[in-house]
């Protein structure tokens, strides 16, 4: 390890299953009831032919991506309380359904232990191979 607590490579996946049930919640949480996400009838006559997904449901499994690899540095909030500065660059490639499984892989491109941040590359793909979402998240490390 460098001497900061992740290194350039560092990379951490989840596989998320999306269910009907998520997307509703999330439109109920985030408070998004578009047709797009919660009108079934609506979208069958749509270039998608279906309910879509939030792009929004796609940046909070982000966030859990950026847990647990802050969550793998043992002892970390002992001196350290990592914080999300933002997503930049987030990209929406393809929709996503219900039913799919996604895998996301985060990994960590740059440290700047001077700064006490890090940038971290994020790609999802479907169970198909299909790169559906990018981003790019910045974390900063926040002394106690």
């Amino acid at each position: 390890m460098s001497d900061f607590y992740l290194s350039a490579g560092d990379t951490v996946s989840l596989e998320k299953r999306v269910s009907a049930d998520a997307i509703r919640t999330f439109a109920d949480v985030s408070g998004d009831h578009s047709p797009n996400h919660v009108d079934e009838q609506a979208m069958v006559a749509s270039a998608y032919g279906r309910v879509i997904a939030h792009g929004t449901l796609m940046v909070a499994y982000m966030s859990a991506c950026s847990t647990a690899i802050v969550e793998r540095v043992g002892g970390v909030r002992e001196s350290e309380t990592p914080v999300s500065l933002g997503y930049d660059r987030v990209r929406f490639l393809k929709p996503v359904f219900a039913g799919e499984t996604l895998k996301l892989d985060y990994t960590i491109r740059d440290v700047d232990a001077e700064r006490r941040r890090t940038v971290a590359d994020i790609r999802i793909v479907n169970q198909d191979g299909q790169l559906v979402c990018v981003a790019e998240h910045i974390l900063k490390w926040v002394a106690v």
